[in-house]
């Protein structure tokens, strides 16, 4: 705010938010000179969560220790998965689940071959879980990620070649 005149359009808001409300789009992003408006909506996507809880705690634990050491070894090496071909970056900011639920098996493993559209993983944010899909069919040869942990828009989550 300017001396007490308020440089937001709020009628430019209201009309990018139309937009969203009738495409698929989920953010829309203007600049006019040094007026920056980002306007977002949440994809609500429902995932399915198993009901028995079966205490699957240290398995839980286990996985990410194996996940954690190729990103170790890739980063040491100075292989930045960020320029592979085949990276599955993340879509949004959250928290990032291998599994639906805590006593099931992790949707994909290094190894798994996926089709296009296959779920590869789940991402919390703002009390909704994501679906994030293979944008492509391959092999997934690396999970970038350990389950539980947040991650950052454009991290990346795996690499699918």
């Amino acid at each position: 705010m300017l001396k007490g005149k308020s440089t937001i359009d709020t009628a430019m808001i209201r009309e990018l938010a139309q937009v969203l409300a009738d495409t698929d789009l989920t953010e829309i992003e203007i600049e006019i000179e040094s007026l920056k408006i980002r306007v977002a909506r949440q994809v609500t996507v429902h995932a399915t969560v198993a009901a028995p809880a079966i205490p699957a705690l240290p398995v839980a634990a286990a996985a990410p220790v194996a996940v954690a050491a190729p990103v170790a070894a890739a980063a040491a090496d100075g292989d930045d998965p960020r320029k592979h071909p085949g990276v599955v970056p993340s879509p949004m900011v959250g928290t990032a689940y291998r599994r639906p639920s805590p006593d099931a098996k992790p949707l994909v493993e290094v190894g798994t071959v996926v089709k296009e559209g296959d779920r590869l993983c789940l991402i919390e944010a703002m009390k909704t879980f994501n679906d994030i899909v293979a944008p492509r069919a391959g092999t997934v040869t690396r999970v970038l990620f350990e389950d539980g942990r947040p991650v950052e828009y454009g991290e990346p989550l795996m690499i699918i070649e």
